[in-house]
């Protein structure tokens, strides 16, 4: 089966049920992509399909072919970070980190469809689980993320 991840065709031979978390880390090296429950209620495992932030522990990756697959892999680089990463780190918002990439992917998700979220906008967006309980920190580099982006600083 073909797939898109990243702007690159990828194949594998994987089962049709397996799903797209697993593919992502053991067949491709993906890693940035974190397991954490396995039933999609954490959303450690959070990548965007065709725009859309998925829980890919319970995706099948079969439902994955002719569809656009990002990981956190695509969301910036060291060079080039994505406002949300730096937003990230002056907020502090990372303790053990675990569930990082999955939040910043559906923080990714939620600034392209609202480049200025309120409080409850984010809140009803990002409903991924954090441990650490940095949420309020979250919502404050959501928030300085837009901003920079509203200025031009968008990756």
């Amino acid at each position: 089966m073909q797939l898109n991840i990243n702007g690159q065709s990828q194949t594998t031979q994987a089962d049709p049920n397996t799903p797209l978390l697993w593919v992502l880390r053991d067949e491709l090296n993906l890693t940035g992509t974190k397991f954490g429950c396995g039933i999609a209620a954490c959303g450690a495992c959070t990548v965007h399909v065709d725009g859309q932030p998925v829980r890919s522990c319970v995706m099948p990756v079969s439902a994955m072919a002719n569809q656009n697959i990002l990981t956190i892999e695509s969301l910036g680089t060291a060079e080039n970070p994505h406002p949300l990463q730096t937003a990230w780190i002056a907020e502090q918002v990372p303790q053990c980190g675990y569930c990082q990439s999955g939040m910043l992917m559906a923080a990714a998700a939620l600034l392209k469809n609202k480049p200025e979220p309120s409080d409850a906008d984010i809140d009803e967006a990002m409903t991924n689980l954090c441990r650490c309980g940095t949420y309020q920190r979250v919502r404050a580099a959501i928030h300085r993320a837009a901003a920079e982006m509203k200025k031009g600083g968008a990756a």
